[in-house]
């Protein structure tokens, strides 16, 4: 795979903050046509720089209102992949990291009550490559810091 120059980067970015935008208002932020920021975009998606594109949702919606982080424990030899791919068919997941200490990843879901957090909590702990899970409700978000530039970090 190829290094991303600064324009890579500022398209990236740019559609990283609202992955609606326009080509030619990407264009026009980086300094290229339309054309060109579409035939860079399908460049960095062929050689998987972009892996996809997608929505973040307010967890604080009327339908998401209740929010959980769910502790995986893995069997041996479960890849960061295996649970990328696992996890990513569960809506409910806002965000998913591996970590390091016990746990194997931290899974932060959104859901519109408890019943729903039980259900979706059973659904990945059904997962091929979990072993067990632990879990927590979240009672107040304190700080939120999702931007764009966070994102790139």
């Amino acid at each position: 795979m190829r290094k991303t120059n600064d324009i890579d980067e500022c398209i990236v970015r740019a559609l990283s903050g609202d992955a609606r935008r326009s080509y030619a208002d990407i264009g026009v932020e980086v300094g290229r046509s339309a054309p060109a920021v579409k035939r860079r975009v399908d460049k960095l998606c062929a050689e998987g720089a972009i892996l996809g594109f997608t929505i973040r949702t307010d967890p604080n919606s009327a339908s998401r209102q209740t929010e959980g982080i769910i502790e995986l424990y893995c069997h041996r030899n479960t890849t960061p992949e295996m649970i990328r791919r696992g996890i990513s068919n569960h809506p409910e997941v806002v965000s998913a990291s591996t970590v390091t200490g016990d746990a194997d990843a931290l899974v932060h879901v959104a859901v519109s009550g408890t019943r729903h957090f039980e259900q979706v909590l059973q659904r990945i702990a059904d997962e091929p490559f979990v072993e067990r899970t632990k879990s927590s409700l979240i009672q107040s978000a304190l700080i939120r810091r999702i931007s764009a530039d966070s994102l790139m970090d």
